[in-house]
């Protein structure tokens, strides 16, 4: 499948729509990823590149909610415009390409969904599809994030794969799915 220049890899829009999962101040029982009692988190249904979405990042002092521009602009950039081609990363290059290293190596993310979009052709048209877990819960995606000093500009970029069984008929890319095993 051919992918165009601004959806380079797969994962161009997802859904954040269980955000009562994610932010539960009062709750006994422990929310997936960690608990945060912040506002920045709120329901999206058509989460898409160039919108500042909630990313959780690990500092000093533990997990972060943060928000940041969908679209990577490396450090070393001229121009913001070049995350808008860098809305996904490859993981099976992300270590080598000079656009994602020193983020792969340094400035790992989670990424909040609850089921992303995909779009196949059939005769001619795009028929979409939404993916999420068969328990409607929510779930992260593999991120890396950047600072780009000239506008002070925190964004992002959602980490692909190859697909599994399921999504291989839809797209030859997927998102890489964690965990909250895996994401700790």
């Amino acid at each position: 499948m051919q992918a165009d220049a601004y959806h380079p890899g797969m994962c161009g829009r997802h859904t954040i729509r269980r955000v009562d999962l994610l932010i539960r101040p009062n709750a006994q029982d422990e929310p997936p990823f960690g608990e945060f009692d912040d506002k920045r988190i709120v329901p999206r249904f058509n989460a898409a590149p160039t919108q500042t979405l909630p990313i959780m990042r690990r500092t000093p002092s533990g997990m972060e909610l943060s928000t940041m521009r969908w679209g990577l602009v490396p450090s070393w950039a001229k121009d913001k415009k070049i995350g808008n081609a860098m809305i996904n990363a490859r993981a099976e290059t992300v270590a080598e390409k000079p656009g994602y290293r020193s983020a792969f190596a340094k400035r790992r993310c989670l990424v909040p969904a609850d089921g992303f979009y995909e779009c196949q052709k059939r005769d001619g048209e795009k028929v979409p599809h939404f993916i999420h877990l068969k328990t409607d819960e929510p779930f992260v995606f593999a991120g890396l994030w950047e600072f780009w000093p000239v506008e002070k500009l925190e964004t992002l970029t959602i980490v692909t794969t190859t697909p599994n069984k399921l999504m291989a008929s839809l797209h030859d890319r997927m998102p890489v799915i964690l965990t909250s095993a895996a994401a700790e």
